[in-house]
């Protein structure tokens, strides 16, 4: 985990806004009660080139929209708007390559349980942001551990909507696993089944066959998580969605964690169990990951929005 590096611009309600001014009241609605929703998203420079894309740019706006649905939070801003409010942000940071941070939260204006009447704040930030779980985590893999506290219900934070009040168990779980030496923690869903990372989809591998947890045990429809998919079928790889258990984690050949921070990042042991070097399927997977937000797949050229 890295300091935020400080740019120029963020943009905020239609307008760039210098760093140091975007700033928010202490009695915002979404400080108090946690009902902001957000996204994450990457912009990647090709090597070798000047050329510049933002991965799934559309899909990251459309899925902000839709939290906000589940939310009730009046978004006033439309897809395409939001995009080229991405790239408008992108281009006054003068950023070949950055982490993308879309926020719509309810501002000052009432306070209390019921957010009616707080006005809709919406931001887009840009920084410049390596490997999400450290330097050499894509290469050799991180240690994770089995959480002590559940994900959500689906019935408790929808986890169909990425929501800010949704990651304060994420917090308690990413602290408790640096306390025990882990680089991450996975969390169980109130039935015990596997669910998630604090902030990532999980994916194993056990004789050749690709395992994720389905999206009805309870994890965010991770941007990602649907593209390993779709790169395992053209790698003819077989993929399956099925419920798996902490002892399917200690087993597996592979294990590997995707989101667009942690992007496609090894898992070298669980609970001390060693899984071990990044495995054929997962150096695969990656490299494919990595030709696509390159812009050397022409099939995906939909996914990639130029800077």
């Amino acid at each position: 985990m890295a300091d935020i590096t400080e740019v120029d611009y963020i943009w905020k309600n239609g307008e760039l806004v210098p760093w140091a001014e975007a700033t928010t009241h202490v009695l915002s609605h979404s400080l108090h009660y946690g009902s902001g929703v957000f996204e994450g998203i990457r912009c990647y420079k090709v090597p070798d080139e000047d050329k510049s894309f933002v991965f799934r740019l559309r899909d990251h706006m459309e899925r902000l929209h839709r939290s906000c649905k589940i939310a009730q939070i009046e978004l006033p801003y439309s897809v395409d708007e939001l995009m080229d409010a991405t790239l408008e942000v992108i281009h006054a940071n003068k950023l070949p390559a950055c982490y993308i941070r879309p926020l719509v939260y309810r501002g000052y204006g009432v306070m209390g349980v019921d957010p009616t009447g707080a006005p809709v704040d919406v931001v887009i930030a840009v920084w410049p942001w390596d490997a999400y779980l450290g330097a050499d985590a894509l290469e050799n893999g991180v240690a994770v551990g089995i959480s002590s506290w559940r994900q959500r219900s689906n019935n408790a934070i929808p986890p169909a909507v990425k929501a800010t009040a949704s990651y304060m168990n994420s917090i308690l779980a990413k602290m408790e696993a640096k306390a025990h030496g882990y680089a991450e923690a996975i969390m169980l869903n109130e039935a015990g089944l596997v669910c998630e990372g604090t902030g990532e989809n999980l994916f194993i591998a056990r004789n050749g066959v690709l395992s994720t947890p389905p999206l009805s045990d309870g994890l965010l429809e991770g941007i990602t998580r649907d593209t390993v998919l779709c790169l395992a079928d053209d790698l003819e790889i077989p993929a399956v969605e099925e419920s798996l258990t902490r002892s399917d984690l200690y087993i597996a050949d592979e294990v590997f964690m995707t989101g667009s921070a942690a992007e496609l990042t090894p898992v070298g042991s669980v609970d001390g169990r060693v899984v071990g070097k990044p495995g054929e399927i997962t150096r695969a997977l990656q490299d494919r990951f990595f030709d696509l937000v390159y812009g050397r797949i022409d099939e995906y050229a939909d996914w990639l929005t130029e800077v």
